[in-house]
């Protein structure tokens, strides 16, 4: 085999930090960056962070090839057809491999130092925001497009809202992206991070349009910001991302309320039995958090308003139940969790303790064994480290998630920051690991755009550059309340700081209306308030629209 595709291969296979899926035994550390080894040929590993590969010839005299890259192909002194053939193949990979990893090289002298941001949740789109672009270019690389106003999402499965009113494109949050000559949005998963070289590569989302598949590119970055979020934790349970909804995402809501409306029209068809009925109607809810209790109540107000008067024939059918292992709303208020509790109940929302065993496609098996029949599953049981957090080899806070300091960067690399839901703080800092909350990643976001807005204006946005510039104050997180719907007009505001601490609690209709007021002017852009608000009166007025569409 060509001395360029082995030397490659292995460098494809650990590319940077994204290493951990190589076994311990073969894993060897050379700086910041991980290498795959092949014990098998004879590789010499220096000090200098190069390696020379010697193939079983008798006589060899191969160049050396840096760690952090190709430079070079095989050269062999003794002239032959086979040596000829080698340096025609490895000079014809490596263009197959330049074009593979185009992409952004690293700034020039005299060049705005770059910021890559990876993500475009909460915490990386108020960065985003505040970044001063007249220091920095920046580049956004994410799945998606737009930043989701998560706490109205629910809102959108049964039709109270739009789906367009809880989306920003995030060329509106952060119009460099879209104007600027240096700055671009790349709709691309991050696929690994070689924090030796400042680069991160990429793999396009491709719907076979694009020249190749997988399309992948790379770009060289001075800072980069982590913020790539979460995953739904299923706990390793059987089944459950076979067969449950899950309620992150903007195309996740639209995937329920299909299924929803599908369910209804279904089950009024001729010749379909009672049982069958009552399973098909059957909304069940895991998860008794603040996600689960709103999606709970939307899904009540949609069946007393909505369904009652629209859908008559199965309308007795129709039930919701939510599923908890302890209690509904554990980080509220005692009174407030009594009082969500009587109310979902009289709403009509059957609540049941358990924890979930094993997911089938129709039904859901219990610890205790019960069996619980559905035809629409929702997961709502909190959110843990994603494969690709779970896979990058820098320090881990409790729980899994990139473990940061009090500035939120990421030791033993440089120019690295991260925060959000995907980050916390190592034990050595003595600070818990924060929950994942949507305040929580904001704030991050705003503190740590004004530290880069500070250094930056102290001229050390390039890479290497920062060491010894003062970053003022560390971060500190000061708990301003939590809220949540339950439906029929009521809500619970908790303005505790702490769930130990003393505060003022409110529950009923005035709760209802300083949590629509509130999220009603956290929503980004004017436009999206707009939306926001005449969707609320349109379906005051006329009732959510039932359209099944797709």
């Amino acid at each position: 085999m060509a001395l360029a595709r082995i030397a490659r291969a292995n460098f494809r296979k650990s590319r940077g930090a994204y290493g951990s899926y190589a076994s311990e035994k073969d894993l060897f550390k050379v700086g910041g960056y991980t290498s795959i080894r092949d014990t098998t040929s004879h590789v010499n590993f220096n000090s200098d962070e190069k390696f020379s590969y010697v193939p079983t010839i008798k006589e060899h005299n191969c160049v050396n090839f840096a760690m952090r890259g190709i430079s070079g192909t095989p050269y062999y002194r003794f002239p032959s057809a086979n040596a000829q053939t080698v340096v025609e193949e490895s000079e014809s990979e490596l263009e197959n491999d330049q074009r593979r990893y185009a992409g952004l090289e690293a700034t020039k002298p005299g060049e705005k130092p770059r910021v890559v941001v990876l993500g475009t949740g909460w915490a990386a789109c108020r960065f985003l925001k505040g970044l001063d672009t007249k220091i920095y270019d920046v580049v956004c690389i994410s799945p998606r497009n737009h930043m989701v106003f998560t706490p109205l999402l629910a809102s959108t499965c049964v039709g109270t809202l739009e789906f367009r009113t809880v989306a920003e494109p995030v060329s509106r949050i952060q119009d460099a992206l879209a104007k600027d000559p240096n700055s671009f949005f790349f709709l691309a998963s991050c696929t690994g991070i070689d924090t030796g070289k400042h680069e991160v590569y990429c793999e396009a989302v491709n719907n076979g349009e694009l020249p190749r598949e997988p399309y992948e590119f790379k770009v060289a970055y001075d800072k980069l910001v982590i913020a790539a979020g979460a995953e739904a934790l299923t706990f390793g349970i059987k089944g459950v991302e076979e067969n449950a909804f899950f309620l992150r995402d903007v195309n996740h809501a639209q995937e329920i309320r299909k299924r929803l409306l599908l369910n209804l029209m279904l089950s009024e068809n001729p010749g379909i039995s009672e049982q069958e009925k009552k399973r098909l109607l059957h909304c069940v809810v895991i998860g008794g958090g603040p996600t689960g209790v709103e999606f709970s109540g939307e899904l009540s107000d949609f069946i007393t308003r909505d369904v009652h008067e629209r859908y008559t024939h199965v309308k007795d059918y129709i039930h919701v139940t939510l599923i908890e292992a302890n209690e509904i709303l554990s980080s509220f208020d005692v009174s407030l969790r009594q009082y969500a509790t009587k109310h979902l109940t009289k709403s009509g929302v059957r609540l049941k303790r358990g924890v979930v065993k094993e997911v089938h496609s129709k039904e859901i098996i219990l610890s205790d064994g019960t069996k619980v029949p559905y035809g629409l599953l929702v997961w709502s049981t909190g959110v843990g480290p994603s494969k690709f957090v779970k896979a990058l080899n820098l320090p881990k806070s409790p729980g899994g998630r990139i473990g940061v300091d009090e500035w939120f960067r990421v030791p033993s690399v440089e120019d690295v920051f991260a925060l959000g839901d995907c980050a916390g703080f190592l034990e050595q800092t003595g600070r818990p690991v924060l929950p994942a909350l949507a305040q929580v990643a904001e704030r991050e976001g705003k503190f740590l755009v004004e530290l880069f807005n500070k250094v930056g204006k102290q001229n050390g946005g390039k890479a290497f550059s920062a060491k010894g510039t003062p970053l003022g104050d560390p971060f500190v997180y000061k708990h301003i309340g939590s809220m949540a719907s339950v439906g029929g007009y009521k809500a619970l505001v908790d303005l505790r700081q702490s769930k130990d601490a003393k505060g003022l609690s409110l529950a009923g209709f005035v709760s209802w209306m300083i949590w629509r007021s509130a999220y009603l002017t956290r929503v980004l852009s004017w436009r999206n308030r707009l939306y926001v608000a005449v969707n609320w009166a349109t379906t005051l007025v006329f009732g959510r629209d039932n359209s099944r569409i797709g």
